[in-house]
């Protein structure tokens, strides 16, 4: 694509960089065929090239953002399906988000948009005010249909129905391995995870410690700032985030880590991207370190857990022996009763375009002796993408109720996805049963049943397998 920017407007770090992008791009259009909300809505607009065109007028005439090229920015779910199928290998990414940047510099929004985005940029990534926002959604849930805005129904119905306690496996603190240590890691903890999932860490621990890490949980780190970065609000994530540079920086420094593990996806792709975020900073080349080092939960256990590795050892001794201290748990099933279960898994689009792994966390599953199955369509988004879902509730729900009928056609026992915004978006639509990854692959090697699966649910509704 050609471009016209000034030597001026080159000057600047963020318009050079989405110059490289423009100019990668040859307008083949590739990218509509695995755009969800083109699918959806079928707008050229709506699609990764018509935004980019979007972008490109934008940015080189330096113009104040006009309401229909706001309107089609923020519907884009960031999903980055484009980057997987694109064949010049344009960083979409960087350029949305630059372009949100932008946008947020130089638009006024409605006073209700701009409420809005304040409410969940100062709750969401703060567990404590978070589980206080979902107490309060659960008390009103009831009164929903007298909410006019669909966006705050959106934000009643995410409160989930039990609000887990406060987990103190979340404090700093370090676990040591129940065996012989072979890995010393960082465990990101997270934020929303915290408030509404706490098993998925208590299970990721227990593993890592059984497969002979050290787990530490380091002072100081919090949100990875993707929450705030993808609403444009780039002084806010980029706070966030150099605190969490800071507090990995000094346990690699001190006694060093092999790893920073993450388990919610949406993170890892944030955190994998410090290092650009902070490319012209002073931070940047601790940023670059972190960025070197942040492993998804699956990258870590590709290389940890063997094949066969289930609680059906005949030395089960070789993964530890549970401790009193930390989050180790009683076994609750007997030892064979997840084998042969059909798992279908969910692949996160943070995940499978965003740090392009697809094939681990199946893999893992399959090891255990799990049957694992995809739904049709696999690459498309599930309508989460991080506070997509609040702010954009009716494209979401059409993405969502269409994930749901094609994971629901492959008639699993269970989902398992490895992001927390797809279990809560999956989770609300449909009666089987979704947990992560990692809690399966801590079961299945001698942990306790993912307690999602424990509880009393109804058959998942009858629906056609789809061809």
């Amino acid at each position: 694509m050609q471009t016209k920017f000034t030597e001026a407007q080159l000057a600047d770090p963020g318009i050079a960089r989405s110059n490289e992008i423009l100019r990668a791009c040859v307008h083949c259009g590739f990218c509509t065929a695995t755009c969800p909300t083109y699918q959806v809505l079928g707008d050229e607009l709506d699609s990764p090239r018509g935004r980019i065109y979007l972008i490109k007028d934008m940015l080189e005439n330096e113009r104040v953002p006009d309401v229909t090229t706001v309107k089609h920015i923020d519907r884009c779910l960031s999903c980055l399906a484009c980057m997987s199928t694109c064949p010049s290998g344009v960083h979409y990414m960087h350029l949305v988000d630059h372009a949100r940047d932008y946008i947020e510099k130089h638009y006024q929004r409605p006073l209700s948009d701009r409420a809005l985005r304040w409410v969940l940029a100062r709750i969401l990534p703060y567990p404590g005010r978070f589980r206080v926002a979902l107490l309060a959604a659960k008390i009103g849930r009831p009164f929903r249909n007298l909410v006019p805005d669909a966006r705050l129904r959106a934000m009643l119905d995410m409160a989930p129905k039990r609000i887990p306690p406060v987990s103190r496996n979340d404090d700093p603190q370090s676990f040591a391995p129940s065996g012989p240590r072979i890995k010393r890691v960082a465990l990101m903890t997270g934020c929303a995870q915290r408030a509404l999932n706490t098993d998925i860490n208590d299970a990721t621990i227990r593993l890592l410690r059984r497969l002979g890490c050290e787990v530490v949980i380091p002072k100081g780190q919090g949100c990875c700032g993707a929450l705030t970065h993808h609403m444009g609000k780039t002084d806010e994530s980029h706070a966030t985030a150099a605190k969490n540079i800071r507090s990995w920086v000094a346990e690699m420094d001190g006694d060093g880590l092999d790893a920073i593990v993450i388990n919610t996806s949406g993170c890892g792709t944030t955190v994998k991207d410090y290092g650009h975020m902070f490319r012209n900073e002073p931070l940047a080349a601790d940023a670059a370190r972190v960025s070197g080092i942040a492993r998804d939960v699956s990258e870590l256990l590709i290389d940890l857990l063997p094949d066969g590795a289930t609680h059906e050892l005949d030395n089960p001794a070789r993964f530890g022996v549970a401790g009193t201290d930390g989050p180790e748990a009683p076994q609750t099933a007997p030892p064979a009763e997840g084998q042969g279960l059909t798992v279908a898994y969910h692949a996160a689009c943070s995940l499978q375009h965003g740090q392009k792994i697809k094939t681990y966390p199946k893999d893992l599953l399959k090891r255990v002796g799990f049957r694992v199955v995809e739904p049709a369509d696999s690459h498309l988004c599930c309508g989460s993408a991080g506070t997509y879902n609040l702010m954009q509730p009716e494209i979401s729900a059409k993405l969502r109720d269409r994930k749901v009928r094609t994971l629901e056609a492959r008639r699993p026992d269970v989902i398992a996805a490895g992001n927390i915004g797809c279990m809560m978006q999956i989770g609300g639509a449909t009666e089987i049963p979704i947990v992560h990854t990692v809690e399966l692959l801590d079961w299945a090697t001698g942990g306790p049943k993912p307690p999602a699966m424990s509880a009393e649910r109804k058959a998942a509704p009858t629906v056609p397998i789809l061809r």
